[in-house]
């Protein structure tokens, strides 16, 4: 990706995916746990808001990509993308979709990715100054209360984090949750991933990176998530407790993606992104050029338009992370 920074040229390519994708109903992956024959039903019926982009955490998260390009730029393609959220975020579609987690066994369903990207995408509405963004914003609040009253429940539960490169990382979930409970005033639920982010990785336990299907860094992700739960000294000091002999070169260095037509394989272009995005963070927070520096690398590596679906369908939101969000 040339792009070091986000011109409304690549705002306009970037919006261009999951705009393709948001209400594109297949190939879906649609992670659903069988409770009778009644829930043998389409991707579109079950998940009336959240159907395409191949799977439910990717349609929210396109959701966000699409808000936050909004709000930073002027769309070619704006009054694409208004009707293409008007259509999916009515109340009776979220509705639709609280019904759907509401059922038995589904209390795992999307945990924690998916439940933070939801609160991130509110966060997003909530952020932006705009009369439809404010009726989306209402549309998605009995989402946003479930999954806010989900993280409430299993959080205090759960006594040992997750740290690997996917979907079930813990400091991913628990970020996004974090910045939009301090982001809308929710203070209890602030409070409760603030002392479990204390819990899990005051002593910070490097994990073996990267692995070959990931798009998380395990140590980057949970430093970044620390970089918001300490203090700055603290958290310098943390930061070396981490790396004591320094980066290693493993995590310093971009991957390379061998096969962009392999989901898996390519699920490393968004490693590189998400580094970039961690290490433009963690710079910040330790005034620290050389991470900058790395985050620039890792950007230049990542690919995002790869001419294939399975990475299409997602990677753009990594990227605008990694451009924005820090």
């Amino acid at each position: 990706m040339d792009a070091l920074e986000l011109t409304a040229e690549v705002a306009n390519r970037f919006a261009e995916l999951p705009l393709a994708g948001i209400g594109r109903e297949y190939p879906n992956a649609p992670g659903i746990l069988l409770n009778g024959p009644q829930d043998l039903r389409t991707p579109r019926e079950l998940h009336p808001a959240f159907y395409g982009c191949y799977d439910w955490h990717s349609a929210v998260h396109g959701f966000w990509s699409l808000a936050r390009l909004m709000r930073l730029f002027q769309l070619n393609k704006e009054h694409e993308v208004r009707s293409l959220f008007n259509e999916h975020l009515t109340v009776a579609n979220i509705r639709a979709e609280v019904e759907y987690l509401e059922q038995p066994n589904r209390q795992t369903f999307e945990r924690p990715y998916g439940w933070g990207w939801l609160l991130k995408l509110t966060l997003e509405l909530a952020l932006w100054d705009d009369i439809d963004a404010q009726k989306w914003l209402t549309s998605l609040k009995p989402l946003e209360d479930l999954i806010v009253s989900r993280f409430l429940e299993f959080l205090p539960r759960q006594n040992y984090p997750i740290q690997n490169g996917v979907h079930t990382n813990s400091a991913f979930g628990m970020l996004l949750a974090l910045e939009y409970a301090d982001g809308v005033g929710r203070t209890e639920l602030s409070a409760v991933i603030r002392s479990r982010a204390s819990d899990y990785f005051s002593y910070p336990e490097r994990a073996i990176e990267p692995n070959g299907a990931d798009f998380l860094s395990p140590s980057l992700t949970m430093a970044t998530l620390m970089s918001r739960v300490l203090e700055p000294n603290e958290f310098a000091s943390w930061w070396i407790k981490l790396f004591p002999s320094g980066i290693p070169e493993k995590i310093r260095t971009p991957v390379h993606v061998s096969g962009r037509t392999d989901p898996q394989i390519g699920h490393l272009d968004g490693l590189n992104l998400s580094r970039a995005w961690c290490y433009r963070r963690i710079a910040g927070a330790l005034t620290a050029e050389d991470l900058a520096a790395l985050a620039k690398e890792h950007l230049r590596a990542a690919q995002v338009e790869t001419g294939d679906y399975g990475g299409e369908h997602w990677l753009a939101t990594f990227a605008i992370l990694a451009l924005t969000d820090v």
